[in-house]
């Protein structure tokens, strides 16, 4: 049987929020029974978008994550129900039932990731509930997926073989699969907004002025190996990305024809680390000088 899926590409989300306002504009002042009551005008949203800045001026990166029911083929939610107020649909959907979860908070408290909110003055627990009622009348997209300008939303119905197979191809994962909820909203390029990097600027003495030191070799080592290598650009600019948290101690290893090779300790532990300019010494006969970002003059981010 075919099931609905939502699929969002991280890297195409740019923070407009016309998911979050077609959501808000379907529901709110409108009740639909067996779906979903009116969503308050003011408060949580059913969809949100969840923000991320890391790294440091002028170096920074900023990415944004849409985060809604997750819509669990294992929901947590439906385990604490009474009465049958949390159903899990045949198509994958699961609706909270408003006209039987009345009163029932702890529908709320058992979403591990925060989406089902409350509604004090109706005293419903409320989750964006895949916009099934439209589905059921024969829509193909949710109203977040018709709206998103940038199709960073995308509504799939497909058989679960095939959503696995969409999933590895495409390189398809899910919020905190640590849960083991099993989720159907699914992301791509999530490391943009999970994983982070290490960068900086590169510059050199030349005939008495400090200048950028464009395609000099830099080399990111953990743990003793190499990870990656990369060239300054003609703004003497190099980053490494997709990088673990929390992975710690890297060698950034700069080296250049004109100038002494550098190597500088960073430790990476939940933040993006911009090095600032990092100026190379003037060429040596001994080997490269060694350091730290704070002992090379370089403002690392923490």
């Amino acid at each position: 049987m075919k099931k609905w899926n939502l699929v969002i590409d991280v890297a195409k989300c740019f923070n407009c929020h016309c998911c979050t306002l077609a959501c808000h504009d379907e529901y709110h002042g409108n009740d639909f029974p067996g779906y979903a009551a009116s969503m308050p005008r003011h408060g949580p949203n059913w969809i949100r978008i969840v923000q991320r800045e890391t790294g440091a001026v002028p170096m920074v990166e900023v990415s944004y994550l849409p985060t809604m029911c997750n819509h669990c083929d294992d929901p947590p939610c439906a385990k604490v129900a009474r009465d049958g107020a949390v159903v899990k649909r045949p198509d994958g959907i699961v609706v909270i039932v408003p006209e039987k979860a009345r009163g029932q908070r702890q529908i709320v408290d058992a979403c591990p990731y925060g989406a089902v909110t409350w509604n004090e003055e109706r005293q419903l627990p409320q989750a964006w509930p895949f916009d099934a009622h439209l589905l059921d009348a024969g829509w193909q997209r949710t109203r977040g997926a018709q709206s998103c300008p940038t199709q960073a939303m995308r509504s799939v119905c497909v058989e679960d073989e095939e959503m696995r197979r969409l999933a590895a191809d495409q390189g398809l994962e899910v919020l905190h699969p640590e849960h083991g909820t099993r989720p159907r909203v699914w992301y791509r390029n999530l490391d943009r907004y999970r994983t982070l990097f290490v960068g900086g600027s590169v510059a050199g003495e030349v005939a008495g002025r400090i200048e950028c030191v464009e395609g000099a070799r830099v080399t990111l080592e953990h743990a003793g190996r190499a990870l990656a290598t990369a060239r300054t650009d003609p703004y003497g600019d190099f980053k490494f990305g997709s990088l673990a948290p929390s992975s710690g101690a890297h060698r950034v290893v700069i080296e250049s024809d004109r100038y002494a090779p550098l190597a500088i300790d960073v430790s990476l532990a939940g933040a993006s680390v911009y090095l600032g300019v990092v100026r190379l010494p003037a060429r040596a006969a001994a080997g490269p000088a060694r350091g730290t970002a704070a002992a090379q003059g370089a403002v690392p981010n923490h």
